[in-house]
């Protein structure tokens, strides 16, 4: 762990403002304030406001989906940095392979070519699908994998903020596609990759807790001899080389057999495992109608499922008064004893028009960005959420610090 050790002292050490005496101090920011200043006049509203004043703390129902990613390069110490001094109780690492079978944090094997400066160096080169410029109907492209380099030439790369432009010509222009709604701030001096044994390291020392993410692979499996039961079973055994304990940590997959092989393999840490639900791609599924869905709450539930995790919008509807209330996938979990975390508020810009992916559910009534904070109660005092990732966690940490959520 030499290395690891160095590696975040020195990261941590060049982070601006980052200094020991400042470990553990949780601020929130403008933005929680302005949030609550959209929103509609009413009961919620006077009680968040009420809340001004109070001194901000550290809680597990606030989670950093890949660190603070609306504003730094995700799954970097640094973007790891922000969100713990917003309050998030809980990091995520998602956690996939290079070519030498090291675990990485990065959200798809295949994203580099969107989240690091890949194709701008010699390694673009490895890349499965080269660069190709924007041409008439057709977007530039590219796919660039983990998978493809060592550990050691992961390294080299510097991460950016996860976006690229379609309509461009050239590499540089393909790399510069931020959303206007994010920013490149925070991303002009270099921030720092990490595997997930140093993102391990890296959250024990800023007093959070872990929910890793095992990403399903680009490529085929077995890898170089790596099977998936290996590949799951590598991520449990870096906590417990760690001493990090069971319940600290939160496995996740959208792969419902790796849950299942946590829950059987390592019951300490199935116990909590976490079934990332995406059935919303299956044809037809609705979570309002538990005819489509492949598997009911009580199934999922005597497979020794305990957690779900399904995206905040199938959690949530509106009735005929137009108020967000819970949907039928949310009852019927709630009836199963299923506990619930959801995901990823601050991850769709400004709501004035819908909101869309994840507000798809509630489009009609979400009309500026305070609904932000009327689906956030709905999700915490209706649906009985445990947790809620966010790419700018103050904005979660601030209601849990309000209503009283460790």
């Amino acid at each position: 762990m030499l290395r690891s050790s160095l590696l975040l002292t020195a990261a941590l050490t060049a982070t601006p403002g980052f200094a020991q005496s400042d470990d553990g101090v949780v601020t929130f920011g403008p933005r929680p304030y302005y949030l609550v200043d959209q929103m509609s006049d009413g009961p919620l509203k006077e009680k968040l406001r009420a809340c001004r004043s109070q001194q901000a703390t550290q809680s597990s129902f606030s989670i950093g989906h890949r660190g603070a990613p609306m504003q730094f390069p995700e799954h970097t110490v640094e973007s790891n940095v922000a969100a713990a001094r917003m309050g998030a109780g809980i990091l995520e690492c998602d956690v996939t392979f290079t070519e030498d079978l090291e675990l990485v944090c990065r959200h798809a094997q295949n994203d580099l070519h969107t989240t690091t400066n890949i194709l701008a160096t010699p390694l673009a080169e490895t890349c499965v699908t080269p660069f190709a410029a924007a041409s008439g109907d057709s977007a530039a492209t590219a796919e660039c994998r983990t998978s493809e380099i060592t550990l050691e030439e992961f390294r080299t790369l510097t991460p950016k903020m996860d976006a690229a432009n379609g309509a461009a010509t050239t590499v540089e222009a393909y790399l510069d596609g931020t959303a206007g709604w994010r920013t490149d701030l925070y991303a002009a001096q270099p921030a720092t990759l990490m595997t997930h044994a140093e993102s391990i390291e890296l959250f024990k020392s800023l007093g959070a807790k872990f929910t890793p993410e095992l990403k399903s692979p680009s490529v085929e499996m077995p890898f170089n001899g790596f099977t998936q039961v290996d590949y799951a079973q590598k991520l449990v055994d870096e906590y417990k080389a760690a001493g990090i304990p069971a319940s600290d940590v939160w496995l996740q997959s959208f792969n419902l057999d790796d849950v299942l092989y946590w829950i059987e393999a390592e019951p300490d840490f199935g116990a909590q495992a976490v079934y990332l639900m995406d059935e919303y791609d299956i044809d037809g599924y609705s979570p309002m109608d538990a005819a489509t869905w492949p598997n009911t709450m009580q199934e999922l539930k005597a497979m020794g499922v305990n957690i779900i995790a399904p995206p905040t919008w199938m959690l949530v509807t509106t009735d005929a008064d137009d108020e967000i209330v819970p949907s039928e996938l949310a009852v019927r979990a709630r009836e199963a004893g299923l506990e619930i975390i959801t995901w990823t508020i601050e991850r769709s810009g400004p709501l004035n028009s819908g909101g869309g992916w994840y507000y798809q559910s509630i489009a009609d009534v979400t009309t500026n960005d305070g609904v932000m904070y009327d689906l956030i109660d709905v999700l915490a005092q209706d649906v009985g959420v445990a947790g809620i990732f966010s790419d700018w966690p103050a904005t979660v940490t601030y209601y849990a610090n309000c209503m009283g959520l460790e």
